[in-house]
């Protein structure tokens, strides 16, 4: 893609996060965009702040795990902007939990945000990108979609089939108009953990916090882990802008952050036995965050 100028832009989960800043980042670039949440007073700030650009916005009230409403979207988009270029499927949420412990509830509940979503929408928007002159399908995995965890199966089942779903399309459609990628950040500072679900067990929260104490170097209660954990990533501005380059560079596998460049090696140099490496490439990493937390792009950050 040689421009966002001019282009239509899908983004979901842009509510908050990297979905809020890929909007205000496009429309910075001449982009409009169709900004979708199921939060409807978040997605109304995201709007809100769009206001000073010159580009057109339609907001998108939405469930990504309702099948019929993410089949609805591009008909809508298309009624408002007129064509589509650029989907971003981005929304996603967790369960802590093991799998023995995790209800069926639950576990549908992640895979239908962040794996059946994912589908339904490449599915539904296809056929209009692909009429384009040019166009970008953007599918967030993660991370957690080339390394594992304890207590992160559902989560890690999703993001591991997204990787597997995109770059298959992406095989699929080398060579034509069509760019698809795969994004795979690593801790980017959202609100995440602050809107997991958490099986509330004695031995689960101390699991849980032992989990997050080896990645992020803190051992309390979710909410502070929440904080900790918004505070001390990558900011979202940053991540977006990562995204938007990655896109402009054709580069199909899109890793944001450090962390997530050192991990992915991490598991290349050892496939079976990555985590004994992440002490000796993450902790100076994490001492260097806690020192001085990155800050967001100038100007955007909010």
């Amino acid at each position: 893609m040689q421009t966002f100028s001019n282009k239509v832009a899908v983004i979901t989960g842009a509510g908050s996060g990297i979905g809020r800043y890929l909007a205000i980042l496009l429309a910075r670039y001449g982009a409009n965009v169709a900004v979708c949440e199921i939060n409807e007073a978040a997605l109304a700030e995201t709007v809100a702040m769009l206001g000073d650009f010159p580009i057109k916005v339609s907001s998108h009230l939405l469930d990504v795990a309702d099948k019929a409403a993410v089949e609805a979207l591009p008909g809508d988009v298309i009624s408002q902007q007129g064509h589509i270029d650029l989907v971003f499927n981005n929304a996603g949420v967790t369960v802590d939990s093991t799998f023995e412990d995790m209800s069926e509830t639950d576990w549908d509940w992640v895979m239908n945000i962040n794996l059946q979503a994912v589908i339904n929408s490449s599915r539904a928007f296809l056929p209009h990108l692909k009429q384009r002159p040019e166009a970008a399908l953007i599918n967030t995995s993660s991370i957690f979609g080339m390394i594992v965890v304890e207590r992160q199966s559902v989560y890690h089942t999703a993001k591991f089939a997204v990787r597997g779903f995109t770059e298959s399309l992406a095989k699929e459609f080398k060579g034509s108009s069509m760019q698809i990628h795969c994004v795979h950040p690593g801790h980017i500072g959202t609100n995440i953990l602050g809107n997991a679900r958490i099986n509330k067990s004695e031995e689960s929260a101390n699991a849980f916090q032992r989990l997050v104490g080896k990645l992020v170097g803190l051992n309390d209660d979710q909410e502070a882990m929440a904080e900790f954990f918004q505070k001390n990533g990558m900011h979202p501005s940053r991540a977006a802008q990562v995204m938007l380059n990655g896109v402009l560079k054709k580069r199909s596998r899109i890793l944001v952050g450090t962390d997530a460049k050192l991990m992915d090696l991490c598991q290349r140099l050892t496939p079976m036995h990555y985590e004994t490496l992440f002490p000796l490439f993450m902790l100076p990493l994490t001492l260097l965050r806690n020192k001085k937390p990155l800050k967001g792009l100038p100007s955007i950050s909010g």
